[in-house]
C-alpha cells in the first residue's frame, strides 16, 4: 500500500457508503458513475482489500470498508478544522457554510435571519440542506454539517452542543367539519376512533405524539404517514384525520382543548462540541441567538 491517500477518491468512497450506491453517488459528486467505481477500485487496489460487496444491485461495506470509512471521517474532519483555522485568522466572515435545517423551520423561522445574513456577510456562500431534523443531527454527528437548526432531541449526543432558540407550541387539530370539531367536550380517548396524520416513527415530533397517547393509554389510529408538517397540515384541513401541529400552522383548523398543559417542542440550533466552526457558522450563531435586527 502507497503511503499517501488520493483525496478524491477517499471522498467518493464515503459518498458510495452514505448513498449505498454508486449512481446516487455519481449524481452527488457530479461524476459519471464509471469514473466513480474507477476510484474506488484504485482505492481498493491501493488498500489491498475489497471495500464493497455487490449483491445484484445492492452493495454494502465490507469489514475493511467499515474500517476505511471510520478512519476517512476523521481525516476529513482534521482537514476540514485545520481549513477552517487557517481561514479564521484573518477574521473575515466569508467562504462556505453548510446549514442544515428541516422544512417547518426553514419555511417559517429562518426567512428573515437568511435575508438579514446574506445582506451582512455577501461574501458566505450559503448551503442550506432542508430535510428531516434526525437526518440534519445525524450530519452534524458525522461532521459533514457545520451546524443544524432543527427539533431539538430530548436526549442530545454528550458530543453535541444544543442551544434552545423558541419553543414550538403544538396543538390537537382537525378540519372544521371533522366530527371531533363537533363534539362539545373532546377528549383523547375519542382520538382512537379517527385516523392520525403524522411524521414518521422516528422523528422527534412523533415520539412525542406516541409518548402523550401511551401515558393517557390511548392507542394511536395511523392513517398518513408524511414528514413534511405543512403537507399534514394540508391533510387534516381537507378532512382526512386529525394531527398535532405547531400552533402557526392551525389558523384554518380547529384546535382541540384536550389537555390542560401546553405541549412544546424545543427548537434550535446544534454544532459538534469537537468541531472547529467557521466564522461564517459563528456569525450565524450570533444572530440566532440575539433579537432580530432591522434589516
Amino acid at each position: 500500500m502507497g503511503n499517501t491517500f488520493d483525496t478524491q477518491a477517499l471522498q467518493a468512497f464515503i459518498t458510495v457508503a452514505e448513498c449505498q450506491s454508486f449512481s446516487l453517488a455519481a449524481h452527488r459528486l457530479f461524476l459519471t458513475q464509471p469514473a466513480v467505481s474507477k476510484r474506488i477500485a484504485a482505492l481498493e487496489e491501493q488498500v489491498g482489500h475489497r471495500l464493497f460487496d455487490r449483491v445484484g444491485r445492492q452493495i454494502q461495506l465490507t469489514q475493511a470498508g467499515q474500517l476505511l470509512l471510520k478512519r476517512s471521517y476523521a481525516l476529513f474532519d482534521m482537514m476540514e478544522d485545520t481549513r477552517r483555522d487557517l481561514d479564521n485568522l484573518s477574521g473575515e466572515v466569508s467562504g462556505p457554510l453548510t446549514l442544515a435545517t428541516s422544512h417547518h423551520i426553514g419555511l417559517h423561522r429562518l426567512p428573515p435571519y437568511l435575508r438579514y445574513y446574506s445582506q451582512s456577510h455577501p461574501k458566505v456562500k450559503l448551503d442550506i440542506h432542508f430535510g428531516e431534523s434526525e437526518k440534519a443531527y445525524e450530519g452534524v454527528l458525522q461532521g459533514y454539517l457545520e451546524m443544524a437548526v432543527i427539533t431539538l432531541a430530548p436526549d442530545p449526543d454528550p458530543r453535541l452542543e444544543s442551544i434552545l432558540l423558541w419553543q414550538d407550541e403544538l396543538c390537537f387539530a382537525v378540519s372544521p367539519e371533522h366530527p371531533l370539531a363537533l363534539l362539545p367536550e373532546p377528549t383523547l380517548g375519542d382520538l382512537e376512533t379517527y385516523a392520525a396524520i403524522l411524521p414518521d416513527q422516528s422523528t422527534f415530533t412523533r415520539q412525542r405524539v406516541e409518548n402523550i397517547l401511551q401515558s393517557n393509554g390511548v392507542k394511536l389510529n395511523l392513517g398518513v404517514n408524511t414528514n413534511n408538517l405543512d403537507t399534514i397540515q394540508m391533510m387534516v384541513e381537507i378532512g382526512q384525520g386529525w394531527s398535532l401541529l405547531p400552533r402557526n400552522l392551525t389558523q384554518s383548523l380547529t384546535v382541540l382543548p384536550l389537555l390542560d398543559t401546553k405541549i412544546e417542542r424545543p427548537l434550535g440550533y446544534i454544532r459538534h462540541k469537537e468541531r472547529t466552526l467557521s466564522n461564517a457558522a459563528q456569525a450565524m450563531m450570533h444572530l440566532l441567538a440575539a433579537p432580530l435586527p432591522e434589516i
